[in-house]
């Protein structure tokens, strides 16, 4: 009998705290209902990432389909200030892991993926490719969230 309480009490547990982390904050409707798609190509030059384009440029409010691929022989970290957190990440399929910190993604070597992301509102932010054996020395490149047209 102790045991039929404690895995109700346990499964109530589970039953709430899932119904909390389901509520979050849905996101504004998109600035466009076009979803581009745009390619981030990954390369090594030595031990150093080469993400390209290096200026990535997105419409920005708007859900992007961002077609990963890897010719990397290691894993690569991709970051951008806040574009890859839960929220901002609509989907990811692929060689793809999201890193515990909401703030990038690990690519995985020779790895190919999808990730569609909601971008965030115009401006500028510095995007970064960090291999994990050379972390000090990251690829950094600009990512330049314009208004979309229209």
């Amino acid at each position: 009998m102790r045991y039929a309480l404690l895995g109700l009490g346990a499964l109530a547990a589970i039953t709430y705290a899932g119904g909390a982390l389901a509520q979050s904050k849905p996101l504004p409707p998109a600035s466009s209902d076009a979803m581009p798609p745009v390619e981030l190509t990954i390369t090594m030059d030595g031990d150093k990432p080469i993400c390209a384009p290096a200026e990535l440029k997105l419409p920005a409010n708007t859900n992007v389909e961002l077609h990963v691929v890897s010719q990397a022989a290691e894993p690569v970290t991709i970051t951008a200030p806040g574009q890859f957190e839960n929220a901002n990440v609509l989907h990811a399929e692929g060689d793809l892991v999201h890193v515990a910190s909401e703030k990038g993604y690990l690519v995985k070597q020779h790895g190919k993926g999808v990730l569609r992301i909601r971008t965030l509102k115009p401006g500028q932010e510095t995007y970064a490719c960090t291999s994990n054996r050379n972390q000090k020395a990251p690829f950094e490149g600009k990512l330049v969230l314009t208004s979309p047209a229209g």
